[in-house]
């Protein structure tokens, strides 16, 4: 804008200076040849007069002096008297007699040339620049006598003249400053909303779309910035609309369960959402604007991507890959981006993680095959030794006792299997409740103690009970009861002759510890994750041996839960196991 500015004033200036300029001079110019016009017409009509006045005295020469110093005097100008020849026989500045002839002046030869003539020039007689005018003397009988020139000193004129330009200098200062004064003042005031609009205009263009200007007067300039204003409301308003929209859909985007992936034509990663890092565990913030089969490692994703490339069709497929150390499955929607005009703009990947499902898959699945199996063998066992019995072994005393016994043990393990499995059912169910009670772990865990303490001691299993603190808590007398028994009765299977569990209550202010600790075989670090499930069981042979249904811990973590407390296992093979489990001691709402 300052350059604006600059260029407007000098512009003006400049006009208005290099006029002001012309006009003094042309004024100066007139002024001058006025007053020399006049000065002329003056000396023209004094030489004439001062001609007939010596023409009717005569040209003598003892008179001729006399009458130059007289007319000098008179007019106050310098008098010369020329005879025809050019002899010098008066002068009012000087002697005539030291004069040189004068006939070849310009002023005397303009006269014999029949022109009338006034000339400028310096005098070295007067020292002085005179303007010289000269006229023939004529006699009443029209003959010429001789010449007469008057001679008036131009320092006059030069004193004129330099009042006419001071005078005309000092105005013309004066108007100019005026007008820079005027030009200054209009410039700002065009200029200085021109400034505020393109500050504006600047911010917008940043992105400030809040900057506004001032509208001021209802000209041009004021139209414009109203304009501004306008398009600056506008802008806010388009702006936050499409912010929030963006950020709808980012948020959308971010927070979906699902993986997005777009990829455009190029074949560059051109949006990748949150839920990606967590689908491939690496920062895909740094896929954006790279190729996808130079980020995306597995061959599956990739070979899809590039059937959408050649056939631009739709693809649905199931796909699973390894995701560091573990295999995850994935339901993957492809989709190409057409645009209204057919062209491929794009691909659009959504990733859904099924891994969870596949697994509650398998789970059902070996549920059903392990119910099918646990429940097999002690049926198989009934059926087999009944039919022995009816063949006729029920005749055999021994055998039949023999028989009637095992037929008795498997019956109540079968019992047993589908008991735990309708715990396990019931405890499952969204409308299961507790029944919620004040209680004493202490108590409950002595009487479950007292309870195993034959199996114990078959064993000769050291079984000891360790109490800190109050032990008082809310909660399901019965179901932790048999939480206790579950986790004891493992301890004792699983801990060798001669072991130990020993078991620990700590009352804390706001929460209850029971933990116990065997010397047993002790649970392999792949098998912990898996131990909670139905029917999983670390040594098959020797669970089913001991009257283990597979379905204790399960039953355990759900009790847990639902006295909403937490069951934490340590196990190192050949040392033992240490159960962990936190209950509140107050319920909560």
């Amino acid at each position: 804008m300052y350059k604006l500015r600059f260029k407007i004033m000098l512009a003006v200036l400049s006009i208005t200076l290099l006029v002001l300029i012309g006009i003094g001079f042309v004024i100066g110019k007139l002024y001058e040849d006025f007053y020399i016009n006049n000065l002329t017409d003056r000396v023209e009509k004094e030489a004439n007069l001062a001609a007939y006045t010596l023409a009717e005295y005569g040209l003598e020469e003892e008179n001729a002096q006399k009458r130059a110093l007289e007319i000098a005097e008179m007019l106050d100008s310098r008098v010369t008297i020329i005879l025809l020849d050019g002899t010098v026989i008066g002068e009012s500045a000087t002697d005539p007699k030291t004069m040189e002839n004068h006939l070849l002046r310009p002023e005397i030869e303009a006269i014999e040339n029949e022109e009338s003539v006034s000339y400028i020039r310096y005098s070295e007689t007067v020292q002085d620049e005179l303007l010289y005018y000269a006229v023939p003397i004529i006699d009443e009988n029209g003959n010429k006598l001789g010449y007469m020139r008057l001679g008036l000193s131009t320092s006059t004129l030069a004193d004129m003249t330099e009042k006419i330009w001071l005078i005309l200098g000092i105005s013309f200062t004066v108007a100019f400053i005026i007008i820079v004064t005027i030009t200054y003042r209009v410039t700002n005031e065009m200029i200085g909303p021109i400034e505020s609009a393109t500050v504006v205009a600047n911010e917008l263009a940043e992105g400030n779309y809040k900057a506004r200007t001032s509208e001021g007067k209802r000209d041009e300039i004021g139209q414009l910035s109203r304009s501004i204003n306008i398009l600056a409301f506008n802008l806010e308003k388009l702006t936050k609309r499409d912010q929030a929209q963006k950020e709808r859909m980012e948020t959308l985007i971010d927070n979906m369960g699902s993986g997005l992936i777009l990829i455009n034509t190029k074949g560059d990663i051109s949006l990748i959402n949150r839920a990606c890092q967590e689908i491939f565990e690496e920062n895909t913030d740094l896929w954006q604007n790279q190729l996808y089969h130079d980020v995306i490692q597995h061959k599956e994703l990739i070979k899809i991507v590039q059937t959408i490339f050649m056939t631009e069709k739709k693809q649905r497929m199931q796909i699973h890959f390894p995701v560091h150390l573990e295999v995850r499955h994935f339901e993957v929607y492809a989709a190409p981006v057409i645009s209204n005009s057919d062209k491929l703009k794009g691909i659009v990947l959504v990733l859904h993680d099924i891994t969870e499902l596949k697994k509650l898959e398998q789970v059902r699945t070996d549920f059903v095959a392990n119910v099918s199996h646990e429940l097999k063998t002690p049926v198989t066992s009934i059926k087999g030794f009944t039919e022995t019995l009816l063949d006729g072994a029920m005749n055999t005393e021994p055998l039949r006792e023999k028989f009637l016994t095992i037929i008795a043990n498997e019956s109540e393990r079968l019992q047993s299997l589908i008991q735990d499995l309708l715990d396990l059912s019931r405890i499952e169910q969204a409308y299961f409740q507790l029944n919620w009670q004040r209680t004493n772990l202490q108590e409950i865990v002595s009487e479950v103690i007292e309870l195993l303490k034959d199996k114990a001691r078959e064993k000769q299993i050291d079984l000891q009970m360790f109490v800190e603190g109050n032990t008082t808590l809310e909660g399901d007398t019965e179901r932790i009861k048999q939480i206790a028994i579950n986790v004891i009765n493992n301890g004792i299977m699983y801990t060798p002759v001669s072991g130990s569990v020993k078991i620990s209550i700590k009352g804390n202010e706001e929460t209850i510890t029971l933990e116990i600790t065997d010397t047993g075989v002790g649970i392999s670090e792949k098998d912990l994750p898996r131990i909670f499930e139905r029917f999983y069981r670390v040594d098959r042979a020797r669970s089913r041996n001991s009257g283990g249904t597979g379905l204790g811990l399960a039953i355990v973590k759900h009790l847990v839960e639902a006295h909403q407390g937490k069951i934490i296992v340590n196990s190192s093979v050949g040392k033992g196991t240490t159960f962990t489990i936190t209950f509140h001691r107050f319920r909560a709402e």
